[in-house]
C-alpha cells in the first residue's frame, strides 16, 4: 500500500510539473531577429567603387553594374500567427520599430524584434519606406530614428521635402563605370519652398507580404528569419530597365517621375499582384 501510495504521490507531481511548463511555456514571450542578407541573385553583396573588389552583376538586358550604397528602410512590421491572427510591432513608432538597413553596417543587417507573443508564425509583413501618414521628418517625435536616419553616413532625408528617403542604391555601370544614384521616397508636387502648395506626388511606400519557409515557432525559442533582398531586380524585374544619363539619377527633383516609380515597382512590387518586390525568405531557424 505504500508503494502505491508513493506512485500516486510521484503521478502527481509529474503531471504538475508538465502542466507548470505547459503554462510557463505560454505565458512567456519572446525575440524573433531579423536578418538581411543582399545580394546580386544569390551572391552577397559586397560594395566597392570603380575597383574589382565589388560584386558584379549583369541585368536581364546586358547591362554590367555594380554598388557603392545600399541603404533601405524597414517600418510598419507585422507577423501573421497560422490562424491569420496579426501581431503588429511598434507600427506607429519609428523610434522603436523602424531601422535603417545599410549594407556598409554588417550590425544594422539584423534587427531583433523583442517581447513577441508566444505562437506559430506563418507570414511576415513590412513596409518598404514609411507609411504616409508618419512620414515626417520629425527629430522631437522619433529623436532616435531622425539620429540614424539622418546621420553623416546614412542620409535618409529629403533635401527639398518632409519626408524621408526610403531607398538610397549608388553605383557604377557600363564599361565605363558611368555613376548611377537612384533614390526613392514618396515624393511631392508643388512649388519649391511653397509648403502650402505641396500635394502627395510618387507615393513609394510599399506593403511587403512574405510567406515564412517553415513556421516561426516563439515561446522557448527566438526564431531567426533570413530575409533575402535580390537587388538584381533593381533592373531585372517585371519592367527590364537600362540605365541610362537620363534615369541614372533619380529622383532630380520634387515631382511625380515616372522613372522613379519603375525603380519603386521592380524593388518593392506594385502593391497589387506583386507584395514581395525583390525580397524572399531565405530561412527561418527555430533556436
Amino acid at each position: 500500500m505504500k508503494k502505491l501510495t508513493n506512485y500516486l504521490i510521484l503521478s502527481a507531481v509529474s503531471l504538475t510539473m508538465i502542466s507548470c511548463s505547459k503554462n510557463d511555456n505560454n505565458s512567456v514571450a519572446n525575440n524573433i531577429s531579423l536578418h538581411f542578407n543582399n545580394t546580386f541573385k544569390n551572391n552577397t553583396i559586397v560594395l566597392g567603387g570603380v575597383s574589382n573588389d565589388a560584386t558584379v552583376n549583369t541585368s536581364e538586358m546586358g547591362q554590367v553594374h555594380h554598388l557603392s550604397e545600399l541603404k533601405y528602410v524597414v517600418s510598419n512590421i507585422r507577423l501573421v500567427k497560422a490562424d491569420g491572427t496579426e501581431i503588429p510591432y511598434n507600427v506607429n513608432d519609428l523610434d522603436k520599430g523602424a531601422t535603417v538597413v545599410n549594407q556598409a553596417k554588417p550590425a544594422s543587417l539584423d534587427y531583433v524584434l523583442t517581447n513577441i507573443p508566444v505562437g506559430e508564425y506563418r507570414q511576415l509583413k513590412f513596409g518598404l519606406g514609411v507609411k504616409q501618414e508618419i512620414n515626417t521628418v520629425d527629430q522631437v517625435k522619433f529623436p532616435a530614428f531622425y539620429a540614424a536616419a539622418g546621420a553623416n553616413d546614412t542620409d535618409m532625408m529629403w533635401q527639398w521635402a518632409t519626408g524621408y528617403r526610403f531607398t538610397k542604391i549608388e553605383g557604377f555601370y557600363g564599361a565605363e563605370n558611368n555613376a548611377f544614384k537612384i533614390h526613392t521616397g514618396s515624393t511631392l508636387n508643388g512649388t519649391s519652398g511653397q509648403p502650402e502648395t505641396y500635394t502627395q506626388g510618387v507615393d513609394a511606400y510599399r506593403d511587403i507580404t512574405l510567406d515564412l519557409t517553415t513556421t516561426a515557432l516563439v515561446g522557448n525559442n527566438a526564431p531567426k528569419i533570413t530575409i533575402k533582398a535580390n537587388l538584381d531586380k533593381l533592373l531585372s524585374g517585371k519592367e527590364k530597365v537600362a540605365l541610362t544619363a537620363k534615369n541614372a539619377t533619380t529622383p532630380s527633383q520634387h515631382s511625380s517621375m515616372e522613372a522613379m516609380e519603375i525603380f519603386v515597382n521592380n524593388i518593392g512590387g506594385n502593391g497589387k499582384d506583386d507584395k514581395s518586390g525583390m525580397f524572399s525568405v531565405e530561412s527561418v531557424e527555430n533556436n
